[in-house]
């Protein structure tokens, strides 16, 4: 692979990935995806919380320019909003709780980007993230892997990616700590070299996930009863979409004790409350699975699994129970697992693959 789409946000990471591809030898064109309007989110702006906004695109132009690179922006907003910004919408008004940026990686950066990237005559894509993408010959596949620096991984929201994807993408910052991505900047005198990591959800900057969802749908939260574990009613909730599994701040009742919030009952409308240890599970089922490590799981496999990005992996075992179903039965009951969330695979540092949690 020699001709590179590098994907820019206007952070540090995207730019020195280019500049490390250039310095290899690669022959390296930038491109930034335009994924919203600043228009879209204003009323929810906070200045560094966000990406893929007019700024970060002026940012990456700069580092592009400053590269000697060719830069071009990719208007996706149309993809973004079906793929991405419905589908959040979507799953939280059914009760659920998803993670946009898996959905984002899978049919945006590494779905329509390389699509578009193949198109162009490029062999391939990289972006900024930290992961290691590495063929291996004994098995005949391409492998996840996490990075070197552990405290940046990412691979939890990368697991959806598919052997064609993984075949054509490449990861720049898998082998280098995040200190370095910045001293490498700072050296090559990017502008960018200090600008801070984005966070939380672009399109949310807020983190006001209710009212993002009532602005761009339309749809009018109706308030239900809370209830404690054995059904009786304890309260009025001002919405399904206002909670989330493992809440306790913000429920708007006082029951004399911790409360938090355990089950969401989309179809009778209703917010199960109760005690913290009511939040732990010993297994989970999860669909809409993607293995990379392996064409198929014959039999059960010992790994470590995570339920949350910033979760530490736990012991686990996975099984398959068919109609593109798994089991993780964990070694010792987890804390809020939560439908609608991705639960990730392990093998070591290899990505076993991952799936959506019931």
């Amino acid at each position: 692979m020699k001709k590179v789409l590098v994907g820019m946000s206007g952070g540090v990471d995207s730019s020195v990935a280019a500049l490390l591809l250039k310095e290899r030898g690669f022959d390296v064109t930038g491109v930034t995806l335009k994924l919203f309007s600043d228009e879209d989110i204003a009323d929810a702006l906070t200045e560094g919380k966000t990406c893929c906004a007019l700024s970060d695109a002026e940012d990456a132009r700069k580092a592009a320019e400053k590269l000697g690179i060719v830069h071009h922006i990719f208007d996706f907003r149309e993809f973004f909003r079906e793929r991405v910004m419905k589908k959040f919408a979507d799953c939280y008004i059914s009760g659920k709780t998803p993670n946009p940026c898996i959905e984002c990686n899978r049919h945006i950066k590494f779905g329509h980007m390389l699509e578009r990237a193949l198109e162009m005559g490029f062999d391939g894509i990289a972006t900024g993230h930290y992961a290691v993408s590495e063929y291996d010959a004994n098995s005949g596949r391409w492998l996840l892997k996490r990075p070197k620096d552990r405290s940046k991984d990412q691979t939890y929201v990368l697991y959806s990616l598919t052997q064609e994807q993984l075949a054509h993408t490449v990861f720049p910052l898998g082998e280098l700590e995040k200190t370095q991505v910045r001293e490498l900047a700072q050296k090559a005198v990017l502008g960018n070299s200090d600008k801070p990591d984005s966070q939380d959800i672009c399109f949310v900057p807020d983190g006001d996930y209710a009212s993002f969802i009532m602005r761009h749908t339309g749809y009018v939260p109706i308030s239900g009863n809370f209830t404690d574990m054995d059904g009786k009613i304890l309260g009025q909730h001002k919405g399904i979409i206002n909670y989330t599994v493992g809440q306790r701040k913000g429920l708007g009742i006082a029951l004399g004790h911790p409360a938090y919030v355990v089950k969401k009952d989309i179809e009778n409308n209703t917010v199960t409350l109760g005690l913290e240890a009511d939040l732990y599970t010993n297994s989970l089922i999860a669909d809409d699975f993607n293995l990379i490590s392996a064409a198929e799981l014959s039999q059960p496999m010992r790994v470590t699994a995570k339920t949350r990005y910033s979760q530490k992996e736990q012991p686990a075992v996975l099984s398959y129970l068919g109609n593109g179903e798994y089991l993780v039965e964990f070694d010792q009951p987890q804390r809020a697992v939560t439908s609608g969330q991705a639960v990730v695979l392990y093998d070591g540092d290899i990505v076993v693959g991952g799936g959506t949690i019931r």
